[in-house]
């Protein structure tokens, strides 16, 4: 599974193993990530790819705002990851 902007992962590694984020952006092997709580949208998490798990499941809201305006808000993070839980 290709993980792109607005995709919905789970951390594998770190002290936030387990949490489930969706990806702001993607820089070669890294991922931006960001869950609207402890990681706000203006200061994203730079994790590596090997430490994430794709759940197949993309945001097509949070895609489609970042294709458009270019950033998402909290809340609206915090929304798309509420209605996949």
């Amino acid at each position: 599974m290709e993980i792109s902007e607005g995709s919905i992962v789970r951390s594998i590694a770190g002290r936030d193993k387990g949490g489930l984020f969706i990806v702001l952006s993607r820089e070669g092997e890294y991922v931006f990530l960001a869950n609207g709580e402890l990681r706000k949208v203006d200061r994203p998490k730079r994790k590596k790819l090997k430490h994430i798990q794709g759940t197949n499941s993309v945001s097509e809201f949070v895609q489609n705002k970042i294709s458009t305006v270019g950033k998402v808000t909290n809340s609206e993070v915090r929304k798309a990851l509420a209605e996949f839980s």
